[in-house]
């Protein structure tokens, strides 16, 4: 637990000292690629359930789950970001929280989407994190995580903090480890960007 407190704390700290420069180059829906809008659309057309946003940073992408019809809620480790989604979306509910540590009563969630929001956890870390996703998802449940595509838990210096790459295959298997069965994949290069992957899975 010791570990985790530290790990969320510098991400916290290095997310919080560039909140408003995230904000402007990321925070809006329309900023972001239509392969992933229509990704992160479909996907929550069909979850039965609230959706939690896990590190909504901005809030953009939960505002956009809840103009779709879905219910919606965003969750992040940075006071920055939460006080700046709730003052742009207000009609959301938004609060600073971890998902290791989230008050969440097991399988009160249809869904998690997790995009981007698991980038910075260690490979030791990532199992815990999955693991408290897993007891807040009903059985039949669902998750979208996406990442950065490439060696296993390989890290490499992302801009705010050392984030980890995660393969298909590899991110598979922690999925599978903690509850989950895979139920497609996504992968795409796009020049000057690091390779992308995304993953569906549903709660066992």
């Amino acid at each position: 637990m010791a570990q985790q407190e530290a790990e969320d704390a510098r991400v916290r700290e290095g997310y919080a000292a560039r909140a408003a420069e995230y904000t402007e180059l990321f925070g809006h829906i329309g900023q972001m690629d239509a392969v992933d809008r229509e990704r992160i659309g479909r996907w929550a057309d069909g979850v039965d359930g609230r959706i939690l946003d896990v590190g909504c940073g901005p809030g953009h992408w939960t505002a956009y789950l809840v103009e779709r019809g879905a219910d919606a809620a965003g969750i992040d480790l940075v006071p920055d970001f939460i006080a700046g989604a709730s003052a742009r979306f207000p009609h959301i509910s938004y609060r600073t929280a971890s998902l290791a540590d989230i008050d969440l009563a097991p399988g009160s969630l249809g869904g998690v989407l997790a995009w981007y929001s698991l980038i910075h956890a260690t490979p030791d870390g990532l199992p815990h994190l999955l693991g408290a996703a897993r007891r807040g998802i009903r059985e039949g449940g669902d998750l979208l995580v996406g990442f950065f595509d490439g060696p296993d838990g390989q890290p490499f210096p992302h801009a705010v903090t050392t984030a980890h790459y995660w393969s298909v295959p590899g991110m598979s298997t922690q999925l599978e480890r903690a509850g989950f069965s895979v139920l497609d994949s996504e992968t795409r290069v796009q020049g000057g960007r690091r390779p992308h992957a995304s993953l569906s899975a549903v709660a066992n």
